[in-house]
């Protein structure tokens, strides 16, 4: 019999969810992180590796919004990467990082849901792209320059596209 060590990876979860807001449970967050974090892994070739995702309402996102990015109102996701990234040319892929901790990130179900009605998308596609956003995050991708964003959203397409969820930047372009 294999040991552990030789147990598919599908067997480890690789998120540790933490609900704040019980409307995340009914949403299905765990579910939706967990295969957010798989497809992330996957196109990233990252190993294996661990995230936390909380999932919590617009007074809690507005808080830490405050405390970390000193911006006193709610935000839709933040992601705190568990490593600096080193600097690179505009609209390069960042080298994935060689910790099995990669951070945290924390999803707020008001704001996700606001955006999603606003825009016209399901729920669940709206808070799949918000999660798969902030993985990349913590991966080392940003959005600073316009080079960097259209790398990072060339790579959000693809990893949505992967699970069936149509681009989200589509109504968004001109």
């Amino acid at each position: 019999m294999p040991d552990s060590a030789d147990a598919p990876n599908e067997a480890l979860e690789i998120v540790d969810i933490v609900l704040e807001d019980d409307r995340w449970e009914d949403a299905g967050l765990p579910a939706m992180a967990e295969r957010a974090a798989r497809a992330v892994g996957e196109w990233l070739d990252l190993g294996a590796f661990q995230i936390v995702v909380m999932g919590c309402d617009d007074a809690r996102i507005a808080a830490l919004n405050a405390e970390f990015r000193g911006k006193p109102k709610p935000t839709n996701v933040l992601s705190w990467p568990a490593v600096e990234f080193d600097a690179r040319l505009p609209g390069a892929h960042p080298e994935p990082p060689e910790v099995e901790e990669l951070g945290d990130i924390a999803i707020a179900y008001d704001t996700c849901l606001r955006e999603a009605e606003a825009q016209g998308k399901p729920f669940a596609d709206h808070a799949m792209h918000l999660l798969v956003h902030a993985m990349l995050h913590l991966a080392g991708y940003d959005h600073i320059d316009d080079e960097d964003a259209e790398t990072m959203e060339d790579a959000e397409r693809s990893i949505l596209g992967k699970l069936g969820i149509p681009d989200p930047y589509l109504e968004h372009e001109t």
